[in-house]
């Protein structure tokens, strides 16, 4: 399995961004997706989750600001990211919940996609 991110760049304060993660493989099922951050010299911080039925949960720091959806049929997972801040500067990664048509549970990261917001 694997998990590739995309969407990230250069943005100014008040901007937008959508991240987009698409998992590959042997997939059978897809359980939770997260988009996680990492800014530089802090710890990975979780930014929002969804679970397979489109329950979602969010960071304070994001809530109201960014919207994390799925589509259960191309297994993909996005960020819609609006009034970005100068502190949402970070290198934001997808993680996956998923069980292979082995029926083996596997969880793992994508590579990564960098947001940076000007102020």
């Amino acid at each position: 399995v694997q998990l590739q991110a995309f969407g990230g760049g250069l943005v100014q304060a008040g901007g937008s961004l959508r991240l987009s993660c698409a998992a590959s493989g042997i997939i059978f099922n897809i359980n939770r997706m997260t988009w996680y951050r990492q800014a530089p010299g802090k710890e990975r911080e979780l930014v929002a989750g969804i679970n397979k039925g489109g329950i979602t949960n969010y960071a304070d720091s994001v809530k109201g600001r960014f919207t994390i959806s799925r589509d259960n049929v191309k297994n993909t997972v996005n960020l819609q990211m609006s009034d970005l801040k100068p502190e949402d500067t970070a290198k934001y990664y997808c993680n996956a919940d998923v069980i292979t048509l082995k029926h083996s549970q596997w969880i793992g990261w994508g590579q990564g996609t960098q947001v940076t917001v000007s102020s």
